[in-house]
């Protein structure tokens, strides 16, 4: 049995996403910045896919910009509120300890060109408080980035009422939303969103295709300088393709979205419920305001790479956490950031559930953890200890 729990890092393409692209690359191929008509009927595309996108976040077509990805569009979204912040004197930027990478190190480029950043606590379960995000702002805010659930233990965040803090207090508010879109229900103005990011290969869409939504009025930096695509704010020939083939999966995902959600969630719970029989393991994050895909557990006593390979072995695709860090030694910040200690947080597991897993699969699973963490704990020297009273568990 071959099973794939690793959505968050990305999906399989949809065949409505794969059917939406292939004209565009055998019929309709022309570049959108040409005048005649085949290059016309690329950017007409372009537009209509546009307006497809902004219908799903409740936004107008002119506030779409077409991006590479998340990671672009969070870059773009941050750097464009800090230069309104520099020119207006305002160089002071909130969010919290548990972003994506894009996020962190975008602030941490800031900080070395002297803005000043607060991350506010993440708690427990996995929560932004709205009441710490208001103390964290002041005069000199100009700008709150908060991300819409998070892409490790898919915890979901009170967007409404951060937005709606930051709007009374006059503040842009920007949301990485890479896994959320397509999965939530979403509605910028609702929602009080000025800006918000997203990525197409979350939602079964293709890779290197994602785009930013920008509340009119909001003067985009450039990244990319060069031609005159996105009305001058991302210079380069637009991925005609990669926007078909976002604008329809994000389209189908909408339409599903409901149906999509309960059953995923049935299933989540489920994993949950087995996989918390397993001694001295602890879930990561809220049970309940997490997305409908989202499990994420640590394991007292074991080591999540080891894990990771032996369930692989078992045919089963999983992670310890963002795939954007799968190189690095150290242990999860954001398992860090909501309070689990480094040895705990090594031993970590990721399962992100698509919309097809049955309950079949999911026992298949829960087994195969169960029967992978007894086994790496047979011959722990850290479990050893625990169970010899040489030191105090944790979990």
């Amino acid at each position: 049995m071959r099973i794939y729990a690793d959505n968050a890092a990305t999906t399989k393409m949809s065949r409505v996403a794969i059917d939406a692209m292939i004209p565009y690359m055998e019929e309709h191929y022309g570049n959108p910045s040409s005048l005649y008509t085949i290059g016309q009927e690329a950017k007409e595309a372009i537009e209509s896919a546009r307006a497809d996108v902004a219908a799903v976040i409740g936004a107008e077509p002119r506030e779409i910009i077409f991006t590479s990805g998340g990671s672009e569009a969070d870059n773009q979204a941050i750097l464009t509120a800090a230069e309104l912040g520099r020119n207006a004197g305002k160089m002071h930027i909130v969010s919290s300890a548990f972003e994506h990478h894009a996020v962190l190190h975008t602030l941490k480029k800031l900080e070395k060109q002297g803005f000043e950043v607060t991350l506010v606590d993440v708690h427990e379960d996995g929560l932004v408080r709205p009441e710490e995000v208001a103390a964290a702002i002041r005069p000199e805010t100009c700008l709150v980035t908060i991300m819409f659930a998070n892409n490790e233990i898919g915890t979901i965040q009170p967007i409404r009422e951060i937005g709606a803090i930051c709007k009374e207090k006059k503040v842009l508010f920007h949301t990485d939303a890479v896994q959320a879109v397509g999965h939530l229900p979403i509605n910028v103005t609702g929602d009080n969103i000025d800006m918000l990011s997203a990525s197409a290969h979350k939602f079964h869409g293709p890779k290197g295709t994602g785009f930013l939504y920008a509340r009119r009025g909001i003067l985009l930096k450039n990244l990319i300088e060069g031609g005159a695509q996105e009305r001058g704010k991302r210079a380069g020939t637009e991925n005609v393709p990669g926007i078909m083939g976002l604008a329809a999966a994000l389209k189908d995902a909408a339409a599903h979205r409901e149906e999509n959600c309960a059953r995923m969630t049935a299933i989540r719970d489920r994993l949950i419920e087995g996989i918390s029989e397993i001694p001295h393991a602890a879930l990561n994050g809220d049970a309940k305001k997490r997305l409908p895909g989202n499990v994420n557990f640590c394991f007292e006593g074991i080591e999540g790479e080891s894990l990771l390979l032996l369930l692989d072995d078992k045919g089963i695709a999983a992670s310890s956490g963002s795939a954007c860090t799968s190189g690095s030694l150290d242990p999860s910040h954001v398992l860090l950031a909501i309070g689990r200690v480094h040895d705990v947080a090594h031993g970590s597991l990721r399962l992100s559930i698509g919309e097809d897993m049955t309950e079949e699969e999911a026992d298949y699973v829960i087994a195969a953890v169960k029967d992978v963490v007894t086994y790496l704990r047979s011959f722990s020297p850290v479990w050893r200890d625990l169970m010899a009273g040489k030191r105090p568990f944790i979990l």
